[in-house]
């Protein structure tokens, strides 16, 4: 701050020099603050000291406040301000009816000639006298589990508890953690552990200690108990930079092993970041706002899973985008402090001048809800200004001087962005020569009730060419004056707006010339018109709603009507949306229909009279209705995690559907045809866990959100079904039984079958790989995939490759396999290269000694059924994460099914990118590498994300359609499924009826569950011709119909029916015609419209001319070959 100031002095004083003014530009003052007082939590009896020094020349004189009262230290006998101008209170006072410690304090610095600063508000709070809201229960405890000593105090002494085992202080670490409650909790607990226990608080050497309580260990059983939570998370705000710790304490046996998600995403532990702490608590270091979240604690033995979620909050004090700069002035100008702040919540601002709050007015504006306008500046505006911002967990300020210099004075340096346009054209210095003499005749040639349009003549001597006219103008009797500027030179008239109606104003012109300002014309006045004719504002404006889609608006009549009211015009804007729409009312009330649920609307009315509209109302708001969810829950999906628990994951209905706040989940579930249960979750849960299920059964399951109002429809059914037999997780996955590389020039196929022992849960495979060594890169797949394309490699290099299996318990035994890419001169096996790759991809050059490092923490979040975004960080960065340079980052993205599908890229200078066109329901791999100039890193380490499922957009494939043996009256329909199914097919809809031309919803169905590519339909009418058609559905709707098959179905026992994709002729017979309800079906199928004699003709005639086609084609040959042999 000093430097920048102390060369713009330098740059002044050099201006000063080079011109030679007789006038001395007076230079901005250094005044700042350089320790301000902060938050401090006191202790009864000891001494407290709230730190404040000011950078100033001359010194300052330094006061304090509290609670906005100014301290008189002379008389008080506890408190003293130190030499550089802390405040000292020494033996603070504290009692239940007298705290005069307590409070919010001030560091007030004053320069008499300058001005006044205030610090940052500083909040002391006085930590009460020791005592137990209660007292530690004695605790039996088995070998191995964990357990929890409470000890109740108040929430601002938690930090003063101590504990001690058998007399002795307890050593916090290890299997002993103190929760943020106060209370001792022991992790894995041994013999060592029996005792007797208490907790202590000591504050400025008083103390208190607890009753002792007996921990009592018990010898482990091994018999099942059943898990308990001893303390669960709880929701906690914290503030950006702190640590939090989220407790999850659960005892039972087998024992318990925990792990936590955020916001439905598995967390893992980062080094320094987020670490589990004790038995299972969360714990986050330098905490923001990106932490914030629901987390939820998952806690599962084996038998069985328990969880508990909470919310943490993440607050951030007040910081300055942009601070109010320093600003010199003339008289009459308007001026503009800038300032930008940021901060969770958003903060306010407002703002001091030399220690008072400035108070908006005609003259002081805050403009943009954060900028200070000063219009007309007067002498007595100069001073120190402070943009003051304000949220719940701090506040901060940041000043800048006016200095308003003589008219004789040129500004020194470029109009600054501060100045406002109407004043930032006369700021030139001025040059010595002849100034203009006044200009002539000021007069209005319009005067209306909000601005009056001014002309005047030239001056009669301008001694050079005039450049602009300056218009000063103020209320009559009053001394600040506004300026206004004719906007281009030679205009001999100007607009003033904003005035006021029925006030009288003054106002005078001054002509400037390239020397400067020349005489001011005579004073003019004239008053604006007065503004009486319109209705003023309706009063008492109401919203009230009335249901989910309706809202009813009344108001009362305007005090001054100024005559009859002819209508009312109600003006209404959904919130968050770009325009107002209105409507005409006749009289006092109107409702207003078919509004959306559950959404918020402001209201406002004018009043008309036949003068026209009058002044409008505030706006006032009012709310619809909640409602029960118009759709269902989206992406329904199962996990099957053994074989008695299944975990069902979803996401909330679409934007504008709930209606209302989701307050919670119902999960239906059946098996087989039973009329099955419902489990509940909380609004914020997007996934639950259905235990006690049966073995080797199927399940269907479908869900429901709810709202206060009530339950919205329910998904379609999901199905899934439970392990005959539990998988092992207590041990790491056997290795893989085989592994096979195939390298190519710039990629290497690698290929593997499982780990021979498949009585081990294998949730996914690590393939590591890199020359040399197989650390380099690491790769993540699914459990379910059997091969893996590492691209972009180099040419004729050796590559060591790892593959390891791994599950929940951790990473097995790896396998190896090294091998060489090819050289590019190496010829190509055509059944192994792509003509494509081999003129596309680019030349890989040598690697820059010293690559930059690859971007960290690439995530990617599924948007849509086809988008994902990529997001990550950049090491190389500073810690804000802006680019300054010219770098760019290229993201790639491929999808491994088919196993040949390429890589797909795209630049970005920025650290996150949207791709889209992406496959629906398909699972792609992302990775990033950064570029500055010839510089490029590595691929960085591979994000994984699913697309969202979506309709099926082709139909199911191959539909055909034949008579059962033996069964003329049965048919059996085949089919496969659809080349786009867009997601799990549940269920296929089969249509049939006897009149191609009948409407869809006249058809007969035939609903099919989605594992079946085969049905069988009974009891058709013989002869007859049926139409097929088929379509199938997932999770997120129907597919379209295919093309119909026709089939006709014998016409007694023995003979075969006829199928066939032909246009659909039908038999001219009456009986080949049935009307055929939509739902109640004859059973019938579809068959030729041609009978079996115009068949047999149509196969004998087309035999026939077959054979006389050969024959003839033989004799030419013949003939062609007799012809050879004799030439």
């Amino acid at each position: 701050m000093a430097e920048p100031g102390l060369r713009f002095m330098l740059a002044l004083a050099a201006l000063n020099t080079a011109t030679g003014t007789e006038s001395v530009i007076r230079t901005f003052t250094p005044f700042y603050f350089t320790v301000e007082p902060a938050d401090t939590l006191a202790i009864r009896g000891a001494s407290v000291i709230l730190n404040c020094s000011v950078f100033a020349e001359p010194s300052a004189k330094i006061e304090w406040r509290k609670d906005g009262t100014f301290l008189n230290l002379v008389s008080d006998e506890r408190r003293q301000m130190l030499p550089e101008g802390s405040l000292l209170t020494r033996s603070v006072v504290h009692s239940k009816h007298h705290k005069p410690d307590e409070g919010f304090y001030q560091c007030v610095a004053t320069i008499d000639s300058l001005g006044t600063i205030v610090s940052r508000t500083a909040k002391v709070t006085v930590a009460g006298l020791p005592r137990f809201g209660g007292q530690p229960q004695a605790v039996s405890v088995h070998q191995g589990d964990s357990t929890l000593l409470g000890c109740e105090v108040n929430g601002d002494l938690v930090p003063f508890v101590r504990w001690e085992h058998n007399r002795q202080p307890v050593v916090l670490e290890g299997r002993f953690l103190k929760l943020p409650s106060g209370s001792l909790e022991i992790s894995n607990v041994s013999d060592i552990d029996a005792g007797s226990y208490r907790c202590s608080v000591e504050t400025a050497g008083l103390s208190k200690t607890s009753e002792e309580t007996e921990l009592t260990v018990l010898p482990e059983t091994g018999v099942e108990r059943k898990m308990k939570f001893l303390q669960q998370p709880v929701p906690v705000s914290k503030i950006a930079g702190q640590t939090v710790i989220l407790p999850c304490v659960v005892s039972g046996y087998p024992t318990p092993t925990i792990h936590w998600s955020r916001n439905s995403e598995t967390i893992f532990e980062r080094f320094q970041k987020i670490t589990l702490v004790g038995s299972g608590n969360l714990e986050i270091s330098d905490v923001t706002e990106d932490d914030a979240g629901i987390y939820n604690c998952i806690v599962e033995n084996g038998n069985e899973t328990v969880h508990a979620q909470t919310e943490l909050s993440v607050q951030v004090p007040p910081h300055f985008l942009k601070r109010p700069v320093n600003i010199y002035a003339h008289e009459s100008m308007d001026i503009v402090f800038e300032c930008e702040v940021m901060g969770t919540p958003m903060p306010t601002v407002k703002w001091i001048k030399n220690g008072d709050m400035v108070i908006p007015s005609d003259y002081f504006k805050i403009v943009n809800e954060r900028n200070l306008q000063v219009l007309g500046l007067v002498k007595s505006d100069e001073g120190l200004y402070q943009c003051v911002a304000e949220n719940d967990v701090g506040n901060e300020r940041a000043s800048a001087q006016l200095i308003i210099l003589e008219h004789d004075v040129p500004i020194p340096t470029f109009p600054p962005p501060s100045l406002t346009s109407a004043t930032a054209d006369h700021l030139a210095a001025a040059k010595a020569g002849l100034l203009p003499s006044a200009p002539r005749d000021v007069m209005a040639l319009l005067v209306s009730t909000r601005f009056i349009k001014l002309t005047w003549r030239p001056p009669a001597e301008p001694h050079s060419e005039i450049l602009t006219y300056l218009v000063y103008y103020s209320r009559d009797g009053t001394n600040r004056e506004r300026v206004e500027n004719t906007s281009r030179p030679g205009d001999l008239e100007v607009t003033i707006g904003d005035l006021m109606p029925d006030v009288k104003y003054v106002f005078r012109v001054v002509a400037h010339n390239k020397h400067g300002a020349g005489d001011s014309s005579s004073p003019f006045k004239v008053a604006t018109q007065p503004e009486v004719q319109v209705p003023g504002p309706a009063q008492n404006l109401v919203a009230q709603a009335n249901s989910p889609t309706s809202i009813t608006v009344t108001w009362q009549e305007p005090h001054s009507a100024n005559g009859p009211i002819v209508n009312y015009k109600l003006y209404y804007m959904e919130k968050g949306a770009d325009g107002e729409q209105d409507v005409d009312v006749g009289s006092l009330s109107y409702t207003m229909n078919g509004l959306k649920k559950f959404t918020e609307y402001s209201f406002r009315v004018v009043a008309y009279n036949k003068h026209g509209p009058g002044v409008s109302t505030e706006d006032v708001e009012a709310t619809t209705y909640s409602d029960v969810p118009s759709a269902p829950p989206q992406n329904v999906t199962l996990e099957v995690r053994n074989s008695k628990s299944i975990v069902v994951h979803w996401q909330p209905p679409p934007p504008g559907t709930h209606n209302g706040v989701i307050t919670g989940y119902n999960i239906r579930y059946k098996k087989g045809g039973r009329r099955g249960e419902t489990d509940t979750t909380g609004g914020s849960q997007l996934s639950q866990i259905i235990d006690g299920l049966e073995r080797n059964t199927e399940y269907s399951f479908r869900v429901s959100a709810t709202t206060v109002n009530g339950t919205g429809p329910a998904s379609d059914w999901v199905s899934a079904e439970t392990f005959e037999s539990d998988l092992d997780e207590s041990r790491v996955p056997d290795k893989p039984s085989s592994l096979h590389v195939r390298p190519l020039i710039n990629n290497i196929v690698v290929s593997w079958t499982p780990p021979e022992n498949q009585n081990i849960v294998v949730r996914g495979y690590t393939i590591g790989y890199g020359i040399g060594s197989p650390h380099a890169e690491t790769i993540r797949v699914d459990y379910k995939q059997r091969y893996y394309t590492i691209g972009n490699l180099e040419p004729n290099s050796h590559y060591v490759i790892t593959l390891k299996a791994y599950n929940r318990n951790g990473e097995g035994i790896p396998l190896y396999e090294s091998t060489a890419t090819r050289p590019l001169t190496d010829p190509f096996d055509p059944s192994e290269v792509y003509i494509f790759d081999l003129f596309n991809n680019p030349y890989t050059p040598v690697p820059d000694p010293s690559p930059m490092l690859p971007p960290v923490g690439v995530q990617a979040t599924v948007l849509t059924h086809d988008t994902i975004r990529v997001t990550w960080a950049d090491s190389s960065l500073p810690k804000n994460q802006k680019i300054t340079d010219a770098r760019f980052y290229t993201v790639r993205w491929k999808t491994n099914y088919p196993a040949n599908t390429k890589y797909k890229t795209a630049d970005t200078t920025t650290l996150s990118y949207i791709v889209s066109g992406l496959k629906p329901n398909t699972l792609y791999e992302f990775s990033v590498k950064v570029t500055k100039g010839r510089r490029s890193s590595t691929w960085s380490m591979t994000a994984h994300g699913t697309t969202f499922e979506t309709v099926p957009t082709s139909p199911p494939k191959d539909l055909t359609v034949v008579s059962k043996e033996g069964k003329p009256r049965t048919i059996i329909v085949n089919w496969q499924p659809p080349s786009e199914a867009n997601g799990k097919i549940t269920g296929y809809i089969i249509y049939y009826s006897t009149d191609i031309s009948a409407e869809i919803h006249d058809w007969v169905i035939e609903p099919v569950v989605g594992d079946r590519l085969t049905h069988q339909i009974q009891d058709l009418t013989l002869d007859t011709s049926y139409f097929f058609k088929i379509q199938a559905r997932n999770s997120k709707g129907m597919g379209p119909l295919s093309e119909f098959v026709q089939f006709r179905t014998p016409k007694a026992l023995g003979s075969p029916g006829k199928f066939g994709k032909i246009p659909p002729m039908m038999d001219s017979g009456s009986d080949t015609r049935h009307s055929i309800s939509g739902h109640n079906s004859p059973h019938g199928s579809p068959t030729s419209s041609l009978d079996s004699n115009t068949m047999l003709i149509i196969i004998i005639s087309a035999g026939v001319f077959t054979i006389i086609i050969v024959v003839i084609i033989a004799l030419i040959c013949t003939r062609r070959t007799n012809y050879q042999q004799k030439k």
